[in-house]
């Protein structure tokens, strides 16, 4: 059997992992994930977290994940294929945080995107209450940027982020949680402009601004905002510019899906609207 070892000058891919949960529909989550990391040029691995039931109008039913075939999922990759950067998504129990860092700490993955999905678009709660305090103490730590929409900062602070006047305080009250960098993300205000927020200790805030595309499609936006992240930071990417090109990246595949159905509610983006090659080192 040919292995490894007898190519000693191959390159290799550039590598990111998804722990997240899985959307049937294909439009969020492990889906959404794994069709960024192609369309960016990047070889997709993923450790699902959670089985989800659900489509273009909301959450039907999530199963969980043990905790051991989770940590088996990230073992089994990083030991054997290697990982450049990781995004988290959906972590359904203080006991799969827990996994998680654990993993972190354990095989030293860095640039860590951690999107702490707690609400989908649709409205449906998918953490528990119990599960946000463990992940604040567990994981803001240890990533290198937290990307939480105004929902989720919302709960995050417990309190509302009611306008783009608050995004900074809310910035730096996130900051003042233990994370080492914010993206927090703006579209949920109403208005013609979209503001997310990058926040960074000892650094000006650092304001992203663009015109508000109208479309039916915004499932899976955060997802795929965070995994575009990941993306760029295995590239090499410093994260201000990371974040820069990953915010180009989903504007172009939310204007490139908005006049595509699928389904009756919320249809996703066109990820694959401009793809790259998979990328070699």
């Amino acid at each position: 059997m040919t292995r490894l070892h007898d190519f000693p000058t191959a390159r290799r891919y550039v590598r990111v992992l998804s722990i997240a949960g899985s959307d049937s529909g294909g439009g969020a989550g492990i889906q959404a994930d794994l069709k960024t990391f192609s369309a960016l040029g990047c070889y997709g691995m993923t450790a699902v977290s959670a089985i989800t039931a659900q489509n273009t109008c909301g959450v039907r039913a999530i199963h969980g994940v043990p905790p051991d075939i989770l940590r088996a999922q990230i073992a089994a990759v990083v030991e054997d294929i290697g990982v450049d950067a990781v995004k988290i998504g959906m972590l359904h129990s203080p006991e799969v945080v827990a996994v998680v860092a654990q993993a972190i700490r354990e095989y030293q993955l860095a640039q860590v995107v951690l999107d702490p999905v707690m609400v989908a678009t649709s409205g449906d709660r998918l953490m528990a209450e119990e599960t946000v305090a463990v992940l604040v103490r567990e994981l803001f730590p240890l990533a290198t940027v937290v990307t939480p929409n105004l929902d989720e900062a919302a709960l995050l602070l417990g309190r509302p982020v009611a306008d783009a006047d608050a995004l900074d305080a809310a910035a730096q009250a996130l900051l003042a949680l233990g994370a080492r960098a914010v993206l927090l993300k703006g579209g949920h205000l109403p208005g013609d402009w979209v503001v997310d927020l990058l926040a960074q200790p000892g650094a000006p805030l650092q304001r992203l601004e663009s015109a508000r595309i109208a479309t039916p499609n915004g499932h899976g936006t955060g997802c795929t905002l965070s995994s575009a992240v990941a993306a760029y930071l295995a590239q090499g990417l410093p994260l201000a510019q990371a974040v820069a090109q990953a915010r180009a990246y989903i504007l172009g595949a939310i204007a490139a899906g908005a006049g595509v159905r699928t389904g009756s509610g919320q249809g996703p983006l066109n990820h694959g609207f401009a793809p790259l090659a998979q990328l070699q080192r």
